[in-house]
């Protein structure tokens, strides 16, 4: 422990939820500190959405603690409204309404005074480059300008605390590197955000990140840190004889897991073998194209790692 207590905007023990017989979140323990952007990673049905929601104050956990600014949930959840944003995956503002109609809109739920929401209205234009598209229906914009007007109307209200919910699985990749840089300038200004993803490349740029899977915590640290405890090592092949490999190393206890990546082989083997390239040598024929390199791990690797997605399914 370290003597210095950074200050949390959400601290979460135990939290659980079920629906019916099957537990959605599992005992799950978060820190989030103030003004950094914490990640969850995981495929679809991990259980990011139900946390996001139990942590909003949308949905009653069925065990543990939460603060959430230091309001305690879900009997908070009132006079926590106003000081968080959320943006939700699926584009929940009005299609039928204007760009400038939905923020007005938003800005009256929140309470701005009319000198308030015309200058704030202003600014989110002229920051999220709508101002071209102001009389605009939001039904007929591209993903790329509904997520930004998106982000506009979950920080009208300048909130200390942002939850996304999967907010790029809609936007091309230019609009998702656009989209990360505006989450940097907020975080810069001192906002918390929590965002989930199932993108590699994002969770590696929050500052920290949880792995769920089936409602469970796999793994919890900064992309670096995660890397270095992984518990394995990266092997890559180049060989013309690829799948009959693959084959070969799979059935191996030590190998983790192998993966194609074009013309090379990507192989996790267990940290107990000291010298992988020596031990997966014998395995790999000895023609003149083979080569075996030992690289830098990557957050995929790391989820391979701690997930069920490196065992073999039955």
């Amino acid at each position: 422990m370290s003597h210095t207590t950074p200050e949390y905007a959400i601290k979460a023990e135990q939290l659980s939820r079920r629906f019916g017989d099957s537990l959605a979140v599992q005992k799950l323990d978060l820190e989030v500190e103030k003004g950094r952007i914490y990640g969850f990673l995981g495929p679809n049905g991990c259980g990011k959405t139900t946390t996001i929601r139990m942590l909003t104050g949308l949905l009653k956990p069925s065990a543990g603690k939460v603060h959430v600014l230091g309001f305690s949930l879900p009997e908070d959840a009132e006079k926590l409204r106003l000081r968080i944003g959320y943006m939700t995956q699926k584009f929940s503002l009005y299609d039928d309404l204007t760009v400038l109609e939905n923020l007005k809109f938003i800005a009256s739920i929140y309470g701005l005074t009319a000198r308030q929401q015309k200058q704030r209205i202003a600014e989110l234009l002229s920051i999220y480059g709508l101002q071209a598209k102001s009389k605009q229906l939001a039904g007929s914009m591209s993903g790329g300008q509904r997520q930004r007007l998106s982000l506009a109307a979950a920080t009208l209200h300048k909130p200390e605390l942002l939850f996304l919910d999967e907010p790029t699985s809609a936007v091309d990749p230019e609009n998702r590197r656009e989209f990360w840089e505006q989450l940097f300038d907020l975080s810069d200004q001192g906002t918390s955000i929590l965002v989930s993803t199932h993108y590699m490349d994002e969770a590696e740029r929050c500052h920290k990140l949880a792995i769920l899977e089936n409602g469970i915590k796999r793994a919890d640290g900064s992309p670096d840190e995660l890397m270095q405890q992984m518990g394995a090592s990266v092997v890559e092949i180049s060989s013309d004889e690829l799948r009959q490999l693959k084959q070969t190393l799979t059935e191996l206890p030590e190998v983790i897991s192998a993966a194609q990546l074009g013309a090379r082989l990507r192989v996790l083997v267990k940290d107990s073998v000291t010298d992988p390239i020596g031990f997966l040598s014998p395995h790999v024929s000895t023609n003149a194209e083979d080569q075996l390199s030992l690289v830098r791990p990557s957050l995929e690797d790391v989820f391979v790692t701690c997930t069920g997605s490196g065992r073999e399914r039955v």
